[in-house]
């Protein structure tokens, strides 16, 4: 029997918010006014190569001409209005720069002017690792028991040299102690999503790493092994070296190098309540298999990890 999560055979972000809201959701950008320690000197100057110069947030209203952001999200809404019947429901989304970096209570002020519009049922913040200390995952966990509470952190990569490359001015250990004091604090993280099944990642090949390779993709089998997922599934010629290493720390591991073969595996394997992550270098085109995996409709045998 197939099993649909409104008009998808898997469990969506979008049928989440919409089973637990009553109606779909919209994000909207907004400017808190903030720089990033990339930028003003204290780490560096420039910001990291991957961010634009408007600090990510193109999309963002601005503070000139809507200083309060009840403004802010009025305008954004306006925007948002031409899709929707309604008055709608709203995450407020900070992603201008790094908005975080502020004093704890300038923080405060914003933040709570923010949830407590009428319209806005959730908080979404961006910034940095390095940007959290404890009195700010402290006022993100009080902000949390009045709505919920999001936080986005960049990590990019889990290589120093490239972190080093892309100017990204903190080290792995940064993100790693971020994650679990955010996590210690009751905020949603990835592993704390709904999951009534099993953990499943399906990880394919990093290219362009040149002679560390393989030393890179074995670090990764490593992390893989740590983070207490059910099964992997391994895509593409130097995946192999992460499968390995997965299997000798007695991870479920699936490896192979066909398209086609990974999909029916995956398909096999699935079951309604599991949790999917898809992770690779965008040349490796994990999004093909996503599509045939959950749009098919034939029935499957489950299929069993050695």
């Amino acid at each position: 029997m197939t099993v649909h999560w409104g008009e998808k055979r898997y469990y969506s972000l979008d049928y989440y918010l919409k089973k637990t809201y009553g109606e779909k959701l919209y994000k909207i950008s907004l400017d808190g006014g903030m720089t990033c320690p990339n930028r003003d000197g204290t780490v560096g100057t420039g910001g990291c190569t991957f961010c634009s110069q408007g600090g990510s947030g193109e999309f963002a209203v601005g503070r000139t001409g809507y200083p309060d952001v009840w403004e802010q999200i009025e305008q954004a809404k306006t925007r948002v209005h031409r899709k929707i019947s309604g008055e709608g429901k709203y995450i407020a989304y900070f992603q201008s720069y790094t908005n975080t970096y502020a004093p704890v209570d300038y923080l405060r002020t914003l933040f709570e002017r923010a949830i407590t519009h009428p319209d806005i049922v959730a908080l979404s913040v961006g910034t940095r690792p390095d940007c959290l200390g404890d009195e700010v995952v402290a006022l993100l966990k009080e902000l949390n028991r009045q709505k919920p509470v999001w936080v986005e952190l960049g990590l990019q990569t889990i290589h120093e040299k490239t972190a080093e490359r892309i100017h990204r001015g903190y080290r792995l250990e940064v993100f790693e102690d971020a994650y679990r004091r955010l996590k210690e604090a009751g905020l949603t993280v990835l592993r704390d999503l709904p999951c009534k099944g099993r953990r499943v990642a399906v990880l394919g090949d990093m290219l362009e790493l040149g002679e560390m390779s393989r030393q890179l993709h074995t670090l990764v089998g490593d992390m893989a092994a740590n983070s207490e997922v059910d099964a992997l599934f391994c895509f593409g010629k130097e995946s192999f070296y992460l499968a390995q290493r997965a299997a000798m720390q007695e991870v479920a591991v699936y490896h192979t190098e066909d398209r086609r073969e990974l999909c029916r595996v995956i398909r096999q394997y699935l079951r309604p309540g599991d949790v999917i992550l898809f992770k690779a270098s965008r040349g490796m085109h994990l999004e093909d298999c996503i599509d045939v995996i959950f749009e098919q409709e034939e029935e499957t045998d489950h299929a069993v990890l050695d």
